[in-house]
């Protein structure tokens, strides 16, 4: 129960995004007037089939590539698992060896680990204390029977921007197909597909103020991963299932209005952002503000507390109305410390003292204000109780 349930300040907008008002019209009448399946051969399917075409041109013209390398998926998660796990397939006779990062999202890590399971191995990059990956380490670890890398353009806890780019030319070099999870960059910094070099690429569209439940694959011409979800002709007979012909129309609204008002709202939110991590280090102590600090996603806020729970904070900053992460939100319900954390060397004493703040493009400076007043008071409430504070002050000695 939010004891002040009239104050509601949403600050985990890497976990998803409400529904912009525009990607709401846009969708509706594909709920009740135009609601055909856009595989039936009927008048009521071809207006169907043609909003799913002009959704997939449109996304494609945002990206710079075909409309034909562009497939609709359940969401990110289902996209990222097709990527790994077609190309895996597909190329199984050149080998069976896929390199990745040890900070990948969820999505990424449980493919590789089934695919271990099927006799195939993984080399996890270590990254360095800001969460980057070093393109010498990839090199290195590319080998004759490597057939896949996938690092993610931006990470999803600590917001650490990857140079993609010249990871994927180093892959190239070697004849190594790239994927790139680009599930927290689209929308919120610039993502072009020629620039990167991708060979294929993840979407998912509630990232960006679009609905739940699609996403897309980009696929380059010429590659071929093998089918993740069979039962039907739809997605040029690549993936089966009836096409959400509302979501898909969403989706292309939402990465239109996204591209539309990139440089407003990044500057709005970089903002926002950099205000409260600069309040944040001013009115609270012994707090670590993780990932690179400026090639970093503009709406990302890491910061590990020191001495106490991110499950507390987190559950005491929700009753004063504020929503935040202990983590990403795929991974928000396990007790062990991040991953992510980890990998870039941080304790495991204090990446269990860590919140993610992700802001969005209708927030405001007065919601941040009050958010650091919050959290000053919360962490102060629960240091005067933590013994590993009192133990750092020296009021109580270990055994």
């Amino acid at each position: 129960m939010i004891i002040n349930a009239n104050r509601r300040v949403y600050l985990d907008h890497s976990a998803t995004t409400p529904l912009d008002k525009e990607v709401l019209s846009e969708m509706l009448p594909y709920f009740t007037e135009q609601f055909g399946n856009a595989d039936s051969v009927h008048s009521f399917g071809s207006d169907a089939a043609f909003a799913v075409d002009s959704a997939r041109r449109k996304i494609a013209e945002i990206l710079g590539v075909k409309s034909t390398e562009i497939y609709f998926t359940s969401g990110g998660t289902e996209a990222d698992n097709w990527a790994i796990k077609g190309i895996a397939e597909a190329r199984k006779k050149k080998g069976k060896h896929i390199v990745t990062s040890s900070i990948e999202h969820a999505a990424i890590m449980s493919a590789c680990k089934q695919l271990v399971a099927q006799g195939y191995e993984i080399t996890y990059l270590p990254v360095d204390p800001f969460g980057l990956i070093s393109p010498s380490d990839l090199s290195s670890a590319i080998r004759s029977d490597t057939i896949l890398v996938s690092i993610m353009l931006a990470n999803n806890e600590v917001g650490t921007i990857q140079p993609i780019k010249e990871l994927c030319e180093i892959a190239h070099s070697r004849d190594v197909l790239f994927h790139s999870d680009a599930v927290q960059a689209m929308g919120s910094i610039p993502v072009s597909v020629s620039d990167l070099g991708v060979d294929l690429l993840t979407l998912s569209a509630h990232k960006f103020y679009g609905p739940k439940g699609v996403g897309a694959l980009y696929v380059k011409s010429g590659v071929k991963p093998d089918k993740l979800i069979i039962g039907g002709h739809q997605e040029r007979t690549m993936r089966g299932g009836t096409t959400n012909v509302p979501a898909v129309v969403g989706m292309a609204k939402a990465l239109e209005i996204a591209v539309r008002d990139l440089e407003k709202n990044y500057k709005h939110i970089k903002d926002l952002r950099d205000y409260f991590v600069d309040s944040i280090q001013k009115c609270v102590s012994h707090v670590k503000y993780n990932g690179e600090i400026k090639n970093r996603l503009p709406q990302n806020a890491n910061f590990s507390f020191e001495f106490i729970e991110g499950e507390s904070l987190l559950l005491n900053l929700d009753l004063c109305g504020i929503a935040c992460s202990s983590g990403s939100a795929c991974s928000s319900g396990s007790l062990e410390p991040s991953h992510v954390l980890l990998a870039m060397g941080i304790p495991p004493e204090i990446a269990h003292g860590s919140i993610r703040f992700s802001f969005g493009k209708e927030n405001t400076r007065e919601e941040v204000d009050y958010t650091v007043n919050k959290i000053q008071e919360t962490v102060n409430k629960l240091r005067e109780i933590s013994p590993l504070f009192a133990e750092f002050k020296g009021d109580i000695k270990s055994v």
